[in-house]
């Protein structure tokens, strides 16, 4: 996946997470689990991107 890609899945995928949070509550479970998969994407993106930058 190009980093491109990655980081506007992960824009998409934040603006969802307040616009659920602002209408169910942060602890409703739809925001629960778009918050997952917001941190799957953002641990997705560090493993790729940024701990290559760590290893050269």
């Amino acid at each position: 996946m190009l980093k491109q890609e990655l980081l506007t899945l992960i824009e998409q995928k934040r603006l969802e997470l307040i616009q659920v949070a602002m209408k169910n509550g942060l602890t409703s479970s739809k925001a629960v689990k778009y918050s997952q998969e917001l941190d799957h994407l953002l641990n997705e993106y560090n493993r790729i991107f940024i701990k290559k930058l760590h290893t050269q």
